[in-house]
């Protein structure tokens, strides 16, 4: 079994065709899929997705893009986290590419999805770009407060910033970037990472991995995300699945293990 960690499949775009995208998933091999949430106040409609498909979850955060529109509390978060659906917290984090959000708000955003990761022990999923060096400095001192699980997903960037991630405690998540030409540098990271902090996603719709590099993702193609890895990493696709999955189960322990229409399911082992 293959985890697309990280996906935005509540996205309208997929709406109309939703059954087929799961159906290719599955026939992929891809058992589960967290879609995450970009705002909390639409929260209800990764529910919706959530709630219709077994093997889909859902974050629940706000991205660095929306930190300066929408301020949800500690509580507010945690609140929401106990919907059995919610697994993880996020994306949150800090991105400087753009600068859509003053980078005081992404910051306290980014402070306040750490509190609640700390507090309830589910994972944080944190968006970085253009921002190694403020990201690794909050993660250093949100650390000497307390430990707390998170996920550097759909990582590009520096090698320093992996590696604090992995001194912290955390894990790195590669996307389909990872099959791009031009990445080597990135190719030469996910080879030299720990095997048990490693991750698969698709970010979904975005950054669609060769060869369909340019068209809408979907969560099937995690599948090609696996392959090079596995070639990077110089193990066979079975083996990269079976690493990444249960990386993912211990990450993502509130995820239910086990085939989700026996009945038969328990939590995944504690981060």
């Amino acid at each position: 079994m293959l985890v697309d960690s990280h996906c935005h499949i509540d996205i309208p775009e997929f709406a109309d065709e939703l059954d087929a995208i799961i159906a290719r998933a599955r026939e992929a091999g891809v058992g589960r899929m967290v879609t995450i949430t970009t705002r909390v106040r639409r929260l209800d409609r990764a529910l919706d997705v959530a709630g219709r498909y077994p093997e889909v979850f859902s974050s629940i955060g706000t991205h660095p893009y929306h930190a300066h529109e929408e301020t949800p509390s500690v509580a507010e978060l945690i609140a929401a986290a106990e919907h059995p659906k919610v697994v993880a917290f996020g994306e949150a984090g800090l991105d400087y590419h753009y600068d859509d959000a003053p980078r005081e708000a992404q910051a306290e955003g980014m402070r306040t999805h750490i509190a609640a990761a700390r507090e309830t022990g589910l994972p944080l999923v944190i968006h970085a770009r253009d921002a190694d060096d403020d990201v690794a400095a909050i993660l250093k001192e949100e650390t000497g407060k307390g430990a707390f699980p998170f996920v550097l997903h759909c990582f590009s960037s520096g090698r320093p910033l992996a590696e604090i991630g992995i001194e912290l405690g955390g894990y790195v998540s590669f996307s389909g970037i990872l099959t791009f030409a031009k990445v080597q540098y990135l190719r030469d990271l996910a080879r030299d990472l720990p095997q048990d902090r490693l991750l698969v996603e698709t970010d979904a719709p975005y950054l669609a991995p060769t060869p369909y590099r340019g068209k809408r993702n979907e969560p099937s193609y995690v599948v090609n995300t696996a392959r090079v890895l596995a070639e990077t990493r110089g193990v066979s696709e079975a083996e990269i699945a079976e690493i990444t999955t249960a990386n993912f189960f211990r990450l993502f322990s509130k995820v239910p293990q086990g085939d989700l229409s026996s009945g038969e399911l328990q939590a995944g082992s504690p981060s």
